[in-house]
């Protein structure tokens, strides 16, 4: 490719079929045997892995831990220490039901319900774009396959760091999801809002206050960050909270799209009370199906002076 022309995500390169991407390859066609096998062998498989992960994964196993104990302090040591193995085999069962939603859709058929669907259409019924406010789920595609079953989505995403990675994966979003925005592209972003898209965006993470403000998350000062509050300011998009997860028996599992009212006056012009709300409202959604998060982040790392360090 020359290198006057422009990466387009998704395209391929003559450069990934040399031999430093053969492990890539051959871990992908693995993946697309594992997405063919029956649920009962994926669970049991996501079960040994998520053991395996929360012995190994040190850190991520000590962050998670120091997470559910700071955000639910009712639950006992052993209740912490069982809770925190169950997101690492959220996590891994999380991978097969992305694996299914690219490889093997039809599975997730009869198996989803939809509650508030009306709040999108509403909404862009009204010429209104729609600002879904979800979360780092580990239900990863697969939420965004199910929600596609019912509406248009498009989704903000980070690229990956390795090419011949970041196509693959560019390419099976694109069987879900009507456009894949760059989170560096606000621009596009605010387009899309513009007319009259419904964008899943997560405002979740800590990326510092150089993007957000300190602002409870469980009761704990937390950097959440404020961006979607120009988003919905430039655009005059609706926000829509979102959240999805997995209920009833994993042997033979089900889905429930849960989509909240707008909410009102937002932004306003305080955007430590937006950043609280919003807090507020991922909160409440989380205490649904608490370990189908991703606990592993370190939610809670940013500390200016005065505040107590927590990793």
């Amino acid at each position: 490719m020359s290198q006057h022309q422009a990466y387009q995500p998704g395209q391929f390169q003559w450069s990934f079929l040399l031999p430093k991407y053969w492990g890539i390859w051959i871990a992908i066609v693995f993946l697309m045997l594992l997405a063919i096998l029956p649920w009962a062998l994926q669970y049991r498989l996501a079960q040994w892995l998520g053991h395996i992960a929360f012995k190994y994964l040190k850190s991520r196993r000590k962050t998670t831990i120091r997470n559910l104990q700071l955000c639910f302090p009712e639950w006992s040591e052993a209740e912490v220490e069982q809770q925190s193995r169950q997101v690492f085999i959220d996590m891994m069962i999380g991978v097969f039901e992305t694996l299914n939603a690219w490889y093997c859709p039809n599975w997730f058929k009869g198996r989803v319900t939809i509650e508030g669907l009306e709040h999108i259409t509403n909404a862009q019924a009204q010429g209104q774009g729609v600002l879904l406010l979800g979360t780092h789920s580990t239900l990863l595609d697969a939420g965004g396959y199910i929600c596609a079953q019912y509406f248009d989505p498009d989704v903000v995403y980070r690229p990956q760091n390795n090419p011949l990675l970041d196509m693959l994966i560019y390419r099976c979003r694109a069987t879900i999801y009507g456009h894949q925005i760059d989170h560096d592209d606000m621009r596009g972003l605010i387009r899309q809002l513009k007319n009259g898209h419904a964008i899943w965006y997560s405002p979740d993470q800590d990326f510092g206050l150089k993007q957000g403000v300190m602002a409870p998350f469980f009761g704990i000062p937390a950097a959440t960050v404020t961006a979607h509050r120009r988003l919905l300011k430039i655009s005059k998009a609706a926000a829509v909270p979102l959240y999805f997860y997995r209920h009833g028996d994993i042997r033979d599992p089900r889905y429930h799209i849960l989509i909240e009212a707008a909410l009102d006056n937002m932004p306003s012009n305080d955007e430590t009370a937006d950043a609280t709300r919003v807090n507020n409202i991922i909160e409440q959604q989380l205490r649904i199906a608490p370990t189908q998060y991703m606990w592993f982040h370190r939610r809670f790392k940013t500390r200016p002076e005065g505040y107590e360090k927590i990793y």
